[in-house]
């Protein structure tokens, strides 16, 4: 339920109703906004009767809201929300941003050479995993610890922020330590422990959607980490899996504008993991900005025939410098 405020209501009416939402047994989330105040209403599983609510002071109307994720909904909260990570802002308004980096940290020369070219090129922040979830258990699971420490290193050295992955709640703590943006990786989009411990860090988190999750899962997804007072999420499109084999995974583009309809959180797009094909990975990442996509996510490898984790979808050096032109062009086409 949301609980919309006449423009004139005071902080007074404000608390007034949210001690009385509290005696319903329910919890009261004011959102301030632009114009008015409204009190998001969490915790019921059923309708309310809000007949009480409707004749106290200052209130206008009162809007039931049947979605599993009320924080992440437009409904609770019209005004688009700004993503800042380290400094680089992510959202409506702002440049579509393109994190870029290897599929895994493999030495310190290979992620600090990758970090200075691509900064060179245009990417504001480095992405890098340093534990890996890999379908396999004999691949390489990545540098762990060890890794987080070469991934930071090449962030001073480069001033990119940096996104790297995190598996277990476990985890949580030690990777807040090294990272800016926090990623939570398709395998682990319902994770809810760790959905809940990256929503009490109070970093921004990086939201990939699960392989064959629906919009509305992925978003309850999303409504976990912002119930723990995290609202610093960007939503991110990686592809699902359909009944397509000549490509990774299906890429659902139409997600973007629609997510961008239902809730109020940023989104990006991955396409080296949606297609898993060096050659498509280009234009799909131009389609994603022409949907509407707030960043996109690029694997960048010096070497790709060599790398120990996907090598075959991640862009060469002058195949990026190539897409990072384009993409220049394209936002500026856009208005962007």
């Amino acid at each position: 339920m949301l609980i919309v405020m006449n423009h004139n209501a005071t902080q007074a009416d404000v608390d007034a109703i949210s001690r009385i939402v509290a005696e319903m047994g329910f919890r009261a989330e004011p959102i301030p906004g632009s114009e008015r105040t409204a009190i998001g209403v969490l915790g019921n599983h059923g309708y309310v009767d809000d007949t009480k609510i409707l004749e106290l002071p200052g209130v206008q109307r009162v809007l039931h809201v049947s979605k599993p994720y009320k924080l992440v909904s437009r409904d609770f909260h019209p005004e688009d929300t700004i993503v800042d990570v380290a400094g680089v802002k992510v959202g409506r308004g702002c440049r579509p941003v393109v994190v870029a980096g290897p599929c895994a940290v493999e030495s310190e020369d290979q992620i600090i050479t990758t970090a200075l070219f691509v900064k060179s090129c245009g990417a504001v922040m480095l992405r890098g995993g340093a534990f890996k979830p890999r379908t396999g258990p004999h691949t390489f699971q990545g540098l762990r610890e060890e890794g987080l420490k070469l991934l930071s290193k090449a962030g001073k050295e480069s001033g990119l922020p940096i996104v790297t992955e995190v598996m277990s709640p476990d985890h949580v703590a030690l990777l807040a330590e090294y990272a800016d943006l926090l990623q939570i990786g398709a395998r682990n989009m319902q994770n809810f422990d760790l959905l809940r411990e990256v929503g009490r860090v109070r970093k921004p988190v990086l939201l990939k959607r699960g392989m064959s999750a629906t919009v509305e899962e992925f978003l309850a997804a999303a409504e976990y980490i912002l119930a723990e007072g995290n609202d610093q999420v960007i939503l991110c499109e990686r592809g699902i899996r359909t009944f397509e084999t000549a490509t990774r995974n299906t890429l659902d583009l139409s997600i973007v504008p629609l997510s961008k309809e239902l809730s109020h959180l940023p989104i990006m797009v991955d396409p080296s993991h949606a297609t898993g094909k060096r050659s498509l990975v280009a234009p799909m990442a131009k389609a994603a900005l022409v949907s509407g996509a707030d960043g996109v996510l690029i694997e960048v490898h010096p070497n790709p025939e060599k790398a120990l984790s996907d090598g075959p979808q991640s862009l060469t050096f002058p195949g990026f410098k190539q897409l990072m032109s384009e993409i220049d062009s394209l936002t500026h086409f856009l208005g962007e």
